[in-house]
């Protein structure tokens, strides 16, 4: 199963031109959405869509989108593919979020393997070309102003106790953020769930939590998804408060469904506000689809973010 099907089952309409030249062109040009202005809310914390989420109102080019997402109030965008777009594309994206004064978070980091163990597997191979990825991606942060990247542990190794694959992750991500950690750069590991993601090594906070209190690097820290993390195992403000030092960043998704709050079972305006009161300044990704379609749904998306932001 592919990590980021729901995405590309809501944006399915813009994301083949999201990644060609010819939808940049008009970043060179006067902004002209194909939908009316959102209203702007005045939203406490810095959450992040993605491309696509706005496509209805702002048109295929991105550039536009960006607009959107800024007018709407929001003070900040992330984008998992960003390492795959072409650099003039990355450049172009990074100028327009610093005129909007968007700040970018996370985008992925090296390649995830979803049939074979890497990181917990010990093999120099892998660990070199995860080493390879993770010198590229300071690059590519560089380039668009970002901090944090998504890192992703990989399968377990049947052939191997956890404990000497908890090793193996350990040393790999200390070799990492001896990298990252002159650029003042951070690697977020992102425990996934057993439902949709069966056979990951990393699942729990608690695990993600012992792995970079062991690495002991700023470089390596949490990235809390709070929908993985209400499928795996619930209890979301107790976990957030006992990983709280560990915790560098924060997605979004409700459940059922994996889509915007108040569409499922969690309380995000209490999430949100406790995570607010604990003075996090940091960014929470919307790495979830869209319930309803069209303007209607956008609107709705909006809606939702303002309502559970009322803490």
């Amino acid at each position: 199963m592919e990590r980021r099907n729901f995405i590309k089952r809501t944006t399915a309409a813009t994301a083949a031109s999201l990644l060609t030249g010819a939808a940049f062109t008009a970043g060179t040009s006067p902004v002209h959405l194909t939908g009316a202005s959102p209203e702007k809310h005045d939203f406490k914390l810095k959450y992040a869509p993605h491309f696509g989420m706005f496509a209805n109102h702002a048109g295929k080019d991105p550039l536009n989108e960006l607009q959107f997402i800024a007018d709407a109030g929001f003070r900040a965008f992330e984008d998992n593919d960003m390492k795959k777009r072409e650099v003039t594309l990355q450049e172009k994206i990074a100028s327009k979020m610093a005129n909007l004064g968007l700040q970018m978070g996370v985008f992925v980091a090296h390649t995830i393997y979803w049939d074979q163990p890497n990181l917990t597997s010990g093999d120099k191979d892998k660990l070199a070309e995860f080493l390879k990825e993770i010198k590229e991606s300071v690059d590519v942060a560089k380039r668009v102003n970002a901090t944090w990247m998504t890192v992703v542990c990989g399968y377990v190794d049947l052939r191997q106790e956890t404990d000497y694959q908890t090793r193996n992750i350990i040393e790999a991500l200390k070799r990492a953020s001896e990298i990252l950690e002159p650029h003042k750069l951070v690697m977020v590991l992102e425990p996934l769930n057993f439902r949709d993601h069966p056979g990951l090594f990393l699942k729990k906070i608690s695990q993600a939590y012992q792995i970079c209190q062991a690495v002991g690097s700023p470089s390596c820290k949490i990235l809390d998804d709070l929908y993985h993390q209400q499928v795996q195992e619930g209890n979301l403000i107790p976990n957030i408060d006992l990983a709280w030092e560990e915790i560098g960043y924060f997605q979004i998704g409700d459940n059922p469904g994996r889509q915007e709050p108040t569409t499922g079972e969690i309380n995000f305006r209490n999430v949100f506000g406790h995570i607010h009161g604990k003075g996090y300044t940091g960014i929470l990704g919307m790495e979830h689809g869209i319930s309803k379609p069209g303007k209607e749904g956008e609107v709705a998306l909006i809606k939702a973010y303002a309502e559970s932001d009322s803490f």
